[in-house]
């Protein structure tokens, strides 16, 4: 399983990169522009510099199919390690898999977003996508199970032997982590905040705390006694 910061917080994800676990970013634009990125194409490649060669996945603007695949070329361009995020549908409920198919016939990755259901999953496979985003929280939303929606989507991928993975997104709470991971996702993108309380416990830090405590008596007894060993060794010579 692998872990994504959605994010576009460059200190964020250099504190990440840092504890060994970040294999890639997902952004989109309203996460630039509330990480402070106001420039999409600059802070892109900002990511993609500090990352690489782990995927940087960059979303679409727009709703028109034509304009999608424009932009698609075009952020391709940016890194080689640009992953381009493409809608499931557009908001007229027509299928991007159009899309999807002719950047993948480029070679260029795609992260095929705003997944809900198995159908759609089967279908962006089928269409060439690199990566399968299922909004994990959005699909509570509906009513639905989203466990159960990751778990028969991964089961079918490798049933059927296809190469796209499962990115879980729309998280919430770091039980939607848990969730996630268990029901078999291939990725996991969380918010920088859920994975410090995946990582954060009350219980481990008083642990700890008692730990160090009693080191640090531990230890001066050990030094107490080695002086007074020490103070025996100098009256024996005399």
């Amino acid at each position: 399983m692998q872990i994504f910061l959605d994010t576009a917080d460059l200190d964020e994800i250099r504190k990440w990169q840092a504890y060994s676990i970040l294999d890639g970013v997902t952004t989109n634009p309203s996460i630039m522009l509330n990480d402070g990125g106001y420039d999409m194409e600059v802070r892109a490649k900002e990511i993609c510099k500090l990352v690489h060669p782990c995927p940087v996945s960059v979303e679409v603007t727009t709703n028109d199919h034509a304009e999608m695949l424009s932009q698609g070329r075009l952020f391709a361009t940016w890194a080689d390690n640009v992953v381009v995020k493409i809608p499931v549908i557009n908001e007229s409920g027509e299928p991007s898999l159009d899309v999807v198919s002719a950047l993948a016939a480029d070679g260029i990755k795609v992260n095929m977003t705003a997944c809900l259901s198995f159908g759609q999953v089967v279908l962006g496979a089928k269409a060439g996508a690199t990566y399968i985003s299922i909004f994990g929280g959005r699909v509570a939303d509906e009513g639905q199970n989203a466990a159960d929606v990751i778990r028969n989507a991964v089961d079918w991928l490798d049933r059927w032997n296809y190469p796209s993975r499962i990115i879980v997104g729309s998280i919430r709470t770091a039980m939607d982590i848990q969730e996630a991971v268990l029901a078999g996702a291939h990725i996991i993108t969380s918010p920088p905040k859920f994975l410090k309380k995946f990582i954060d416990h009350h219980y481990s830090r008083e642990t700890v705390r008692v730990f160090n405590a009693d080191a640090r008596k531990a230890l001066a007894i050990m030094a107490e006694a080695t002086k007074k060993e020490l103070a025996g060794v100098r009256v024996r010579h005399l």
